[in-house]
């Protein structure tokens, strides 16, 4: 697979302009590329680093058209787009990412089942169309088993952990709104997620591996590299080769893992671009997520290999964390904070992060940790 490599001076157009498009459009113009993002929020982050703005829903075909037409390359910050839509985009315009994994990865079921066609190990799922099949759930997985929403749905929105049968009619409530999922709940030692970049004449370079910690859906941290058995990285490389295979990729995507209290590695979602768990490696690595995102989608040669320059914990910054911490932004200089530019601060939203390189990262999370103390009180 081969596509057009772009000069410096050419135009990218995103689609999208919350805080990945942001960092998209960040690094696009330290390239020397010039940057025009569409998105209906008259005051979304990435507007005021683009050098246009089209203030336009994602499904206005008019304004998707002006886009292609002033751009030389066409990409997306997430994948809540019409398929169709990017379908028609990528018939008339260059968009190196296709609208395959857009297709198939915003439906869970598609997901799942493109998953199990490529052998990757996954949780057991059963398709939920009406409430009864919970039943077949019930009988298939066993308690505990987590229900997801088809489509949409996001940091933990759309889904009922049914722990036992008392838990059975907010999952019917659920199901009988839209078609669902259900998976079995496993029991977690570790989340961890491997952050990969695929360019021009399929060049794959992958980062470091990453692990999670979530907090009430929403990723709380992350640390690199991850504290798993050395054999855990390469594992989670194969599963993506797995994937790879199947799914048409341009440009960076993530992978999510899940590792059990019996060690074994289990693929959870993919999602089809820069991912916030990748977020670190803006100060961490030579090479940012949004670096080779960039270097991707315009046709240059990839780094054959990301340096971990430091290692790293990166904390999100939701509402309720800003209203905690920011008077002590200005007394910690080793913290690089973010603040992604978003007008209204609420409680749960990612409003920023920050980063810390160390050579100790257990006593650096420990730190963090306590600075982070009382944000649910």
């Amino acid at each position: 697979m081969s596509f057009s490599k772009l000069k410096f001076g050419s135009t990218i157009g995103i689609i999208g302009g919350g805080q990945l498009g942001k960092m998209m459009a960040q690094s696009a113009q330290k390239m020397g590329f010039k940057v025009i993002v569409l998105d209906p929020d008259q005051e979304c982050p990435c507007q005021y680093v683009a050098h246009e703005f089209i203030n336009a829903a994602y499904d206005n075909q008019e304004a998707l058209n002006q886009l292609g037409e002033s751009s030389d390359v066409i990409t997306y910050e997430f994948e809540n787009i019409s398929a169709s839509q990017l379908q028609t985009l990528v018939s008339k315009y260059n968009v190196p990412q296709g609208y395959q994994a857009i297709q198939l990865l915003q439906d869970r079921l598609t997901e799942k089942q493109t998953l199990q066609a490529a052998q990757t190990q996954i949780a057991p799922f059963v398709q939920l169309s009406e409430p009864s099949d919970l039943n077949q759930a019930i009988e298939n997985i066993g308690y505990p088993f987590i229900v997801k929403t088809r489509f949409g749905g996001y940091d933990g929105k759309g889904q009922v952990l049914v722990k036992d049968a008392t838990y059975i009619d907010e999952a019917k409530s659920l199901v009988d709104k839209q078609e669902c999922v259900a998976e079995q709940f496993l029991d977690l030692q570790k989340e961890v997620s491997l952050t990969v970049t695929i360019g021009n004449d399929n060049q794959i370079t992958y980062f470091p591996l990453q692990e999670n910690e979530h907090q009430h859906q929403i990723l709380f941290k992350t640390i690199v590299p991850a504290r798993t058995d050395i054999e855990k990285e390469q594992e989670a490389q194969n599963e993506v080769k797995k994937i790879i295979d199947h799914i048409h990729f341009v440009g960076t995507f993530t992978v999510e893992f899940f590792i059990d209290t019996h060690n074994h590695l289990y693929v959870n979602e993919i999602a089809p671009r820069p991912h916030n768990s990748g977020h670190y490696s803006i100060e961490a690595c030579d090479y940012s997520q949004f670096d080779t995102h960039i270097l991707a989608i315009t046709g240059q040669k990839l780094p054959q290999f990301i340096e971990l320059l430091k290692p790293a914990v990166m904390m999100n910054l939701l509402g309720r964390d800003l209203d905690l911490l920011e008077d002590q932004f200005a007394d910690h200089p080793d913290w690089h904070v973010h603040i992604y530019g978003k007008n209204t601060r609420k409680s749960d939203r990612k409003m920023g992060h920050l980063t810390v390189l160390t050579d100790d990262v257990t006593r650096s999370e420990e730190i963090l940790l306590n600075r982070f103390e009382g944000r649910y009180n």
